[in-house]
């Protein structure tokens, strides 16, 4: 029996049913590409204009310390169909892929009874129909994907044909979701959107472009892509509502990494591509009418690898301990207003790698192309364990949170002679003083918890887990 399937069947048997599935939370999982801690109005942005999300915030559950698995786009979007840090998969950085054999979100859930989707931007592999690292081979029933970030009118690979779009890349990747949602409504459901804003060229349409009228064309842009998406969200929030779902689904919304803007991270320090703050520390918002029924803030540490364990527990499947080994924690006694600390600590590696180039409208122009002229090529085999990784070297930058202390370890390309610093979060969330020299014991803890995590990462990444 094929391992995926095996595993599979595990993972099924181990659902309970305490809850009917007329019960079951809809599930609305949303990112941004590249918009970063400070890209909001309610963060006191001083120009942009965010009316929905500010909303978002003042109505549901904020995160002031919700972070991305990874400074870079697709890393942090593994991580949250697999609830695993991405280096696990070998999914190092921006272009590369899923592996075959990790269940997702998507997957899980429909052992549930649940129907699922994605749409807009994937950027985890191919989106040709016969891929292992597609959508379609991942879980999703109904998908209308595109390989990288988009821009206004892209083409989408749907359910691995080609279709055009027209109109501003945001709305019209919600009124895809919302189309299938009005046909599935009646049966739980799980629908991630993923935008393609406010990654560059920053492109923004004229509606969004004249609330900007001032500032310079390459800010205007910027601003209008992201106001763009939060109208775009504004038109989600009330399309579940005309449907009447709004009040049992969980839209939960943020950001695959920080941003590039010298005024996007709210004074952290870094910015995408760094371990430092700037790079990881994402907006982060859920909204539950049901549930999360009073405005509250929160500054429990998250992570895009909770989402996983924590829409499985609030759907109520249980996690099998067959499965591979999770780097994420259950938030559902947070969401649901009860005490919780976090108590695991959330584990950073960048991995030193080239990412790998994909110009999403070629790629589906040539797949469209390929599929007028009646001979589409198969898509190029991925996915899978090609290489052995040593246990004794972790090469790159690394990070270990723990509560509010920061343990950065800073290593060349071939993991030698690493140094440590440590910073205390809550006095200096900057990161400006480095406490390594007077908080010894801590420093030994932490350096002896993040070596312990990166060898079981690598067990991972050489196919332990598969086994």
């Amino acid at each position: 029996m094929n391992l995926r399937i095996f595993l599979s069947l595990l993972f099924a048997a181990a659902i309970f049913t305490a809850q009917a599935e007329s019960k079951r939370p809809n599930i609305i999982l949303a990112m941004a590409d590249d918009q970063g801690w400070g890209d909001m109005g309610y963060m006191d942005h001083k120009v942009l204009k965010t009316p929905v999300f500010d909303e978002m915030a003042k109505a549901g559950l904020r995160f002031d310390r919700f972070y991305a698995a990874a400074p870079v786009c697709s890393p942090t979007r593994a991580s949250v169909l697999t609830g695993r840090h991405p280096n696990r998969m070998g999914c190092f950085q921006w272009g590369h892929t899923l592996r075959k054999h990790e269940i997702t979100i998507a997957e899980a859930l429909k052992t549930a009874g649940y129907t699922t989707s994605h749409f807009g931007k994937w950027h985890l592999g191919s989106v040709r129909a016969d891929s292992e690292v597609a959508p379609g081979k991942n879980g999703f029933d109904e998908w209308a994907s595109a390989p990288n970030f988009y821009e206004n009118s892209p083409l989408f690979s749907h359910n691995g044909k080609v279709i055009e779009t027209n109109g501003e890349s945001s709305a019209v990747t919600v009124d895809l979701a919302l189309k299938w949602m009005a046909k599935v409504k009646d049966k739980p459901f799980l629908s991630v959107i993923w935008f393609g804003n406010p990654h560059g060229p920053h492109i923004g349409t004229e509606k969004f472009l004249k609330m900007y009228e001032g500032e310079t064309k390459a800010y205007a842009n910027f601003y209008a892509e992201i106001t763009g998406m939060d109208a775009a969200m504004g038109q989600l929030r009330e399309g579940i509502r005309k449907l009447g779902v709004a009040d049992n689904t969980i839209l939960w919304y943020c950001s695959d990494n920080g941003g590039l803007k010298p005024n996007s991270m709210a004074g952290l320090s870094g910015k995408k591509g760094k371990l430092l703050e700037g790079g990881i520390r994402v907006p982060g918002i859920i909204e539950w009418p049901d549930v999360i029924n009073k405005h509250r803030i929160t500054n429990v540490p998250a992570n895009t690898v909770d989402i996983y364990p924590t829409v499985l527990e609030l759907a109520g499947i249980k996690h099998s301990n067959n499965q591979p080994l999770l780097d994420g924690v259950s938030l559902a006694d947070l969401i649901h207003g009860k005490s919780f600390t976090r108590q695991k600590p959330m584990g950073f590696w960048h991995y030193p790698t080239s990412g790998r180039g994909m110009h999403a409208h070629k790629m589906l122009e040539a797949l469209r192309a390929e599929q007028v002229a009646g001979n589409q090529a198969p898509a190029p085999k991925a996915g899978f364990v090609d290489k052995k990784y040593p246990l004794d070297k972790f090469p790159g930058p690394s990070a270990w949170i723990s509560g509010d202390w920061k343990l950065h370890r800073v290593a060349n390309n071939a993991g030698a002679n690493p140094s440590y610093r440590l910073y205390n979060l809550k006095k200096d969330v900057q990161e400006k003083t480095d406490l390594a020299a007077v908080q010894p014991e801590r420093l030994a803890r932490l350096k002896g918890e993040l070596a312990g995590w990166q060898k079981s990462v690598v067990n991972s990444l050489n196919g332990k887990d598969y086994k």
